[in-house]
């Protein structure tokens, strides 16, 4: 027996290490951007899952300073006991009308969203359901949940049914997917996991996070891009991505929301979401609402970008959403692309297991990104492909 109860931690730094799995972070200065400044630099973003180019737009930046200013810099404490305000609630509403739910509750992040939705809704009795490609929120939160936890095969329709076989044995059954994978960039197949949930008569959680703002005529998510408003489903999502702030929330029925305002821990013991956070969402809502040129911008260089990828040893995934990714052999391999990237001015950071189960490299389009980070993309790429 080790003398060091520590001992074990420099170990596994060690292997992770030696796999190639180690992470450090790279600090970015100034706002964020279709241009940012890394390590000295300015290299041009593709990192970022600011969508739209919100995260620095001046309306965002005012609200939240008006908000500091009338209310101070932090809630101080949970909604239930302190730290529920006026903005709060006029945030939910406008996350409900976005979404065409009745009801929504925010919570501070949106990884404590799932954590607390699932927790709250499923327990030992249950089953759960899983994509195995699902957000480490929605898998962590299943296994909290104390419930019984089986991955289906990525969007494996014809194995989810077969494992629903199984649900009589249990007093209820929740399915959960993210509704654009984030690694991946692929849509799960929404119409048909709500057909399986009202055959087997089964909850869905549907995590929007990166279909919000993004997806869907109104910007509404894959919900509405599917045509599938209205429905009877539980959507999860975030306020950090396309709406450029910080926070998650639940939407869905009345019942729903008034049960999760007395169930959900991480909602009843956090802190509230801070004043500024909660305006500037609320800021980027609207603007989502009144701007769709701005998601028909992004869509655009989504396009452009696309058709100027004709690289033939290109490895890209299929994707329908603003994230493009380049599978590589090896985590070496990856590291290796993402170091030649930024040597041309590139920021797309190599995305390795565990995370994923193939290395990668991993590009955000954005909306404010113009024609020429997209050619300048193209010929970083080139010269690290051909």
């Amino acid at each position: 027996m080790s003398p060091n109860p520590y001992a074990w931690i420099n170990e596994s730094l060690t292997t992770i290490h030696r796999a190639d799995w180690y992470r450090s972070v790279q600090t970015i200065h100034g706002r964020p951007g279709a241009m940012v400044i890394v390590d000295g630099r300015e290299v041009i973003n593709f990192a970022s899952n600011d969508y739209l180019g919100l995260a620095g737009d001046d309306r965002l930046i005012e609200a939240g300073v008006a908000a500091t200013k009338q209310f101070g810099t932090g809630s101080t404490g949970s909604r239930l006991l302190s730290g529920h305000r006026e903005l709060h609630r006029d945030l939910e509403e406008a996350i409900a009308s976005l979404k065409q739910a009745e009801d929504t509750l925010v919570f501070s992040s949106g990884y404590l969203a799932n954590l607390g939705a699932i927790t709250a809704l499923v327990g030992k009795r249950d089953l759960i359901l899983s994509d195995e490609y699902n957000h480490s929120s929605l898998k962590n939160g299943a296994i909290l949940s104390g419930a019984t936890v089986i991955e289906y095969p990525h969007c494996d329709v014809t194995a989810l049914k077969n494992l629903l076989s199984q649900r009589q044995n249990y007093r209820r059954c929740l399915i959960i997917t993210d509704s654009v994978f984030s690694m991946d960039g692929d849509l799960c197949p929404l119409p048909t996991l709500l057909n399986l949930a009202e055959e087997f008569s089964c909850m869905l959680l549907v995590d929007e996070a990166h279909a919000t703002g993004v997806m869907g005529k109104t910007g509404a998510g894959c919900v509405e891009h599917f045509g599938c408003s209205g429905k009877q489903l539980i959507q999860v999502g975030t306020l950090s991505k396309a709406l450029g702030s910080l926070g998650g929330y639940v939407a869905g029925s009345a019942t729903l929301i008034d049960f999760l305002r007395n169930r959900a821990p991480s909602w009843i013991y956090t802190t509230a979401l801070s004043p500024a956070n909660t305006a500037a969402a609320l800021a980027a809502i609207k603007i989502v609402q009144q701007e769709p040129q701005r998601r028909r911008q992004l869509w655009a260089n989504v396009d452009e970008l696309k058709k100027l990828l004709q690289l033939p040893k290109l490895k890209l995934v299929q994707q329908e959403s603003p994230i493009l990714c380049f599978q590589l052999p090896s985590a070496k391999a990856a590291l290796e692309a993402g170091k030649q990237l930024k040597a041309s001015g590139i920021f797309a950071p190599a995305i390795r297991p565990p995370t994923v189960p193939t290395s990668r490299i991993r590009i955000s389009v954005m909306a404010t990104h113009e024609s020429v980070h997209i050619q300048k993309l193209v010929e970083a790429l080139s010269s690290i492909y051909i």
